[in-house]
């Protein structure tokens, strides 16, 4: 569990470093691109808190 955790964070870490990132991008198709990595970063971070919910919920794990 704990390197779920660990991999929680990192992914936290960076969507927020991609979305600082496109923020301060000049350039359109960078401040696109980071706009998207952000974005997808922040979908396997709901997909980790689902999987750590559902092995908190499993007695098996």
């Amino acid at each position: 569990m704990k390197d779920m955790q660990a991999h929680l964070e990192k992914l936290r870490n960076e969507a927020e470093e991609c979305d600082l990132i496109s923020k301060l991008a000049t350039n359109a198709t960078k401040k696109a691109l980071f706009a998207k990595l952000a974005e997808h970063h922040r979908a396997l971070v709901r997909d980790v808190e689902q999987a750590i919910a559902a092995s908190s919920v499993d007695p098996s794990d």
